[in-house]
Protein backbone atom coordinates (compact mmCIF):
# COMPACT_ATOMS: atom_id res chain seq x y z
CA UNK A 1 0.00 0.00 0.00
CA UNK A 2 1.37 3.46 -0.93
CA UNK A 3 -1.23 5.24 1.21
CA UNK A 4 -0.68 6.52 4.80
CA UNK A 5 -3.47 7.37 7.79
CA UNK A 6 -2.00 10.00 10.15
CA UNK A 7 -4.11 10.79 13.44
CA UNK A 8 -3.23 14.17 14.89
CA UNK A 9 -4.42 16.71 17.66
CA UNK A 10 -4.49 20.87 16.86
CA UNK A 11 -3.92 21.29 20.22
CA UNK A 12 -6.47 23.72 21.79
CA UNK A 13 -6.53 26.34 19.40
CA UNK A 14 -3.49 28.78 19.26
CA UNK A 15 -1.30 27.83 16.17
CA UNK A 16 1.34 28.18 19.00
CA UNK A 17 0.59 25.34 20.16
CA UNK A 18 0.46 22.86 16.79
CA UNK A 19 3.22 20.58 17.52
CA UNK A 20 6.03 21.15 14.81
CA UNK A 21 5.37 17.24 14.03
CA UNK A 22 2.01 17.67 13.21
CA UNK A 23 2.40 20.26 11.51
CA UNK A 24 4.75 18.68 9.11
CA UNK A 25 2.30 16.08 8.45
CA UNK A 26 -0.50 18.61 7.47
CA UNK A 27 1.73 20.01 4.77
CA UNK A 28 2.65 16.51 3.52
CA UNK A 29 -1.26 15.86 3.11
CA UNK A 30 -3.36 14.97 -0.11
CA UNK A 31 -6.55 14.97 2.50
CA UNK A 32 -8.10 16.12 5.60
CA UNK A 33 -10.82 14.70 7.41
CA UNK A 34 -12.72 16.05 10.89
CA UNK A 35 -15.36 18.04 12.40
CA UNK A 36 -15.89 21.10 10.05
CA UNK A 37 -14.67 23.64 12.74
CA UNK A 38 -11.51 21.40 13.14
CA UNK A 39 -10.94 21.46 9.45
CA UNK A 40 -11.02 24.70 9.10
CA UNK A 41 -8.48 25.64 10.96
CA UNK A 42 -6.14 23.83 7.90
CA UNK A 43 -5.78 26.61 5.34
CA UNK A 44 -6.35 25.37 2.19
CA UNK A 45 -3.71 24.75 -0.77
CA UNK A 46 -3.38 23.00 -3.88
CA UNK A 47 -3.21 19.39 -3.66
CA UNK A 48 -5.16 19.34 -0.81
CA UNK A 49 -8.53 18.01 -0.33
CA UNK A 50 -10.49 18.91 2.83
CA UNK A 51 -13.41 16.81 3.95
CA UNK A 52 -15.30 18.04 6.72
CA UNK A 53 -18.23 16.44 8.26
CA UNK A 54 -20.79 16.79 11.71
CA UNK A 55 -19.35 16.28 14.97
CA UNK A 56 -21.49 12.94 15.30
CA UNK A 57 -19.93 11.10 12.27
CA UNK A 58 -17.06 9.95 13.62
CA UNK A 59 -17.09 6.08 12.29
CA UNK A 60 -18.41 7.11 9.37
CA UNK A 61 -15.40 10.02 9.00
CA UNK A 62 -13.05 7.13 10.08
CA UNK A 63 -13.79 4.38 7.48
CA UNK A 64 -13.49 7.30 4.63
CA UNK A 65 -9.85 8.30 6.02
CA UNK A 66 -8.87 4.20 6.12
CA UNK A 67 -10.65 4.02 2.55
CA UNK A 68 -8.61 7.01 1.41
CA UNK A 69 -5.31 5.74 2.50
CA UNK A 70 -5.74 2.54 1.28
CA UNK A 71 -6.55 4.04 -2.32
CA UNK A 72 -2.78 5.75 -1.69
CA UNK A 73 -3.87 9.33 -0.10
CA UNK A 74 -1.61 10.82 2.22
CA UNK A 75 -4.82 10.74 4.56
CA UNK A 76 -4.52 12.90 8.38
CA UNK A 77 -7.37 12.93 10.55
CA UNK A 78 -7.50 15.84 12.71
CA UNK A 79 -9.01 16.18 16.10
CA UNK A 80 -8.15 19.66 18.53
CA UNK A 81 -6.33 19.10 21.59
CA UNK A 82 -5.06 15.13 21.32
CA UNK A 83 -6.39 12.76 19.48
CA UNK A 84 -6.63 10.22 21.77
CA UNK A 85 -8.27 11.94 24.64
CA UNK A 86 -12.31 11.97 24.09
CA UNK A 87 -11.06 12.33 20.18
CA UNK A 88 -10.58 10.86 16.98
CA UNK A 89 -7.88 7.94 17.38
CA UNK A 90 -10.32 5.87 19.57
CA UNK A 91 -12.92 5.68 16.51
CA UNK A 92 -10.58 5.31 13.78
CA UNK A 93 -9.49 2.10 15.45
CA UNK A 94 -12.68 0.97 16.21
CA UNK A 95 -13.26 1.63 12.89
CA UNK A 96 -10.06 -0.38 11.56
CA UNK A 97 -11.22 -3.34 14.18
CA UNK A 98 -14.35 -3.53 11.31
CA UNK A 99 -12.14 -3.69 8.62
CA UNK A 100 -9.32 -6.33 8.23
CA UNK A 101 -8.59 -5.69 4.74
CA UNK A 102 -6.83 -2.27 6.02
CA UNK A 103 -5.07 -3.40 9.16
CA UNK A 104 -2.13 -3.48 6.99
CA UNK A 105 -2.23 0.53 6.60
CA UNK A 106 0.53 2.52 7.73
CA UNK A 107 -0.75 4.48 10.57
CA UNK A 108 0.61 6.41 13.21
CA UNK A 109 -1.05 9.14 15.87
CA UNK A 110 0.52 12.28 16.65
CA UNK A 111 0.17 14.09 19.94
CA UNK A 112 -1.02 17.19 20.48
CA UNK A 113 -1.82 19.49 23.99
CA UNK A 114 -5.16 18.80 25.07
CA UNK A 115 -7.78 21.28 26.80
CA UNK A 116 -6.94 19.95 30.52
CA UNK A 117 -3.10 20.45 30.16
CA UNK A 118 -3.71 24.07 28.55
CA UNK A 119 -6.23 25.05 31.09
CA UNK A 120 -3.95 24.14 34.06
CA UNK A 121 -1.22 25.62 32.24
CA UNK A 122 -2.89 28.57 32.43
CA UNK A 123 -4.40 28.24 35.84
CA UNK A 124 -0.82 27.52 37.41
CA UNK A 125 -0.97 23.66 38.78
CA UNK A 126 -4.40 22.23 39.34
CA UNK A 127 -3.13 19.25 38.32
CA UNK A 128 0.10 18.61 39.80
CA UNK A 129 -0.85 15.47 41.73
CA UNK A 130 -3.36 12.79 41.15
CA UNK A 131 -6.26 13.71 38.92
CA UNK A 132 -8.73 12.05 36.00
CA UNK A 133 -10.41 13.24 32.90
CA UNK A 134 -14.55 12.75 32.97
CA UNK A 135 -16.39 13.69 29.57
CA UNK A 136 -19.69 14.82 30.35
CA UNK A 137 -21.04 13.95 27.13
CA UNK A 138 -23.56 11.13 27.62
CA UNK A 139 -23.82 10.34 23.96
CA UNK A 140 -22.00 7.40 23.95
CA UNK A 141 -22.82 6.32 27.51
CA UNK A 142 -25.65 7.05 30.04
CA UNK A 143 -25.91 9.26 32.09
CA UNK A 144 -25.61 6.86 35.14
CA UNK A 145 -21.91 5.75 34.75
CA UNK A 146 -21.03 9.28 34.53
CA UNK A 147 -22.42 10.21 38.20
CA UNK A 148 -21.03 7.01 39.30
CA UNK A 149 -17.40 8.08 37.80
CA UNK A 150 -17.53 11.42 39.06
CA UNK A 151 -18.58 10.41 42.67
CA UNK A 152 -16.02 7.72 42.62
CA UNK A 153 -13.34 10.34 41.49
CA UNK A 154 -14.65 12.18 44.33
CA UNK A 155 -14.00 10.09 47.15
CA UNK A 156 -10.71 9.15 45.98
CA UNK A 157 -9.58 12.35 45.65
CA UNK A 158 -8.68 12.96 42.70
CA UNK A 159 -8.74 16.36 40.67
CA UNK A 160 -11.10 15.87 38.09
CA UNK A 161 -11.06 17.36 34.70
CA UNK A 162 -14.45 17.66 33.03
CA UNK A 163 -14.84 17.88 29.35
CA UNK A 164 -17.91 18.84 27.12
CA UNK A 165 -19.77 20.19 30.27
CA UNK A 166 -22.73 22.00 28.82
CA UNK A 167 -24.20 21.75 25.29
CA UNK A 168 -27.47 23.18 23.91
CA UNK A 169 -29.16 19.94 22.98
CA UNK A 170 -28.27 18.94 26.85
CA UNK A 171 -28.06 22.43 29.21
CA UNK A 172 -29.22 20.24 32.12
CA UNK A 173 -25.95 17.64 32.43
CA UNK A 174 -23.25 19.93 33.77
CA UNK A 175 -25.88 21.46 36.53
CA UNK A 176 -26.79 17.58 37.44
CA UNK A 177 -22.53 16.99 37.59
CA UNK A 178 -22.07 20.10 39.76
CA UNK A 179 -25.26 18.91 42.10
CA UNK A 180 -23.12 15.32 41.98
CA UNK A 181 -19.88 16.65 43.39
CA UNK A 182 -21.94 18.40 46.09
CA UNK A 183 -23.65 15.30 47.31
CA UNK A 184 -20.05 13.56 47.55
CA UNK A 185 -18.98 16.57 49.99
CA UNK A 186 -17.07 18.74 47.55
CA UNK A 187 -18.70 21.87 48.00
CA UNK A 188 -15.72 23.39 49.25
CA UNK A 189 -13.54 22.52 46.44
CA UNK A 190 -11.65 24.66 43.84
CA UNK A 191 -13.22 24.83 40.23
CA UNK A 192 -11.68 26.66 37.62
CA UNK A 193 -13.33 27.45 34.31
CA UNK A 194 -11.41 27.49 31.54
CA UNK A 195 -12.84 28.69 28.43
CA UNK A 196 -11.66 28.66 24.82
CA UNK A 197 -7.64 28.62 26.53
CA UNK A 198 -5.08 29.90 23.57
CA UNK A 199 -7.36 31.68 21.77
CA UNK A 200 -8.91 35.51 21.46
CA UNK A 201 -11.97 34.35 23.55
CA UNK A 202 -10.06 32.94 26.10
CA UNK A 203 -11.39 33.21 30.02
CA UNK A 204 -10.67 31.70 33.42
CA UNK A 205 -12.29 31.98 36.47
CA UNK A 206 -11.33 29.94 39.47
CA UNK A 207 -14.44 29.67 42.06
CA UNK A 208 -15.20 27.63 44.87
CA UNK A 209 -18.07 24.51 43.69
CA UNK A 210 -20.66 26.11 45.98
CA UNK A 211 -20.21 29.18 44.02
CA UNK A 212 -20.24 27.42 40.30
CA UNK A 213 -23.74 27.78 38.75
CA UNK A 214 -24.14 25.56 35.36
CA UNK A 215 -24.39 28.89 33.02
CA UNK A 216 -20.94 29.25 33.51
CA UNK A 217 -19.73 26.73 31.42
CA UNK A 218 -20.33 25.79 27.45
CA UNK A 219 -18.79 23.39 24.99
CA UNK A 220 -15.86 25.64 24.88
CA UNK A 221 -15.20 25.40 28.52
CA UNK A 222 -12.81 22.74 30.20
CA UNK A 223 -13.87 22.68 34.10
CA UNK A 224 -10.84 21.70 36.42
CA UNK A 225 -12.55 20.65 39.87
CA UNK A 226 -9.47 20.48 42.66
CA UNK A 227 -9.13 17.83 45.21
CA UNK A 228 -9.25 18.84 48.65
CA UNK A 229 -6.13 20.22 49.03
CA UNK A 230 -5.88 21.74 46.18
CA UNK A 231 -5.41 25.79 47.14
CA UNK A 232 -4.37 29.56 45.55
CA UNK A 233 -1.59 31.32 45.68
CA UNK A 234 -2.48 34.82 44.73
CA UNK A 235 -3.73 34.24 41.12
CA UNK A 236 -2.34 30.94 40.82
CA UNK A 237 -4.17 27.79 41.53
CA UNK A 238 -2.13 24.38 42.77
CA UNK A 239 -2.35 21.03 43.89
CA UNK A 240 0.42 20.07 46.80
CA UNK A 241 2.69 17.37 45.36
CA UNK A 242 2.15 15.34 48.61
CA UNK A 243 -1.18 13.68 49.93
CA UNK A 244 -2.35 14.25 53.38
Amino acid sequence: MTGSLTIVGLGPGSEAMVTPEVSAALASATDILGYAPYVARVPPRAGLTLHPSDNREELARASEALRLAADGGQVVVVSSGDPGVFAMASAVFEALEQAPQWQALPIRVLPGITAMLAASARAGAPLGHDFCAINLSDNLKPWAVIEKRLRLAAEADFSIAMYNPRSASRPEGFGRALATLKEAGCGDRLLIFARAVSTAEEKIETVTLNEATSEMADMRTLVIVGNSQTRRVGRWVYAPRRAE
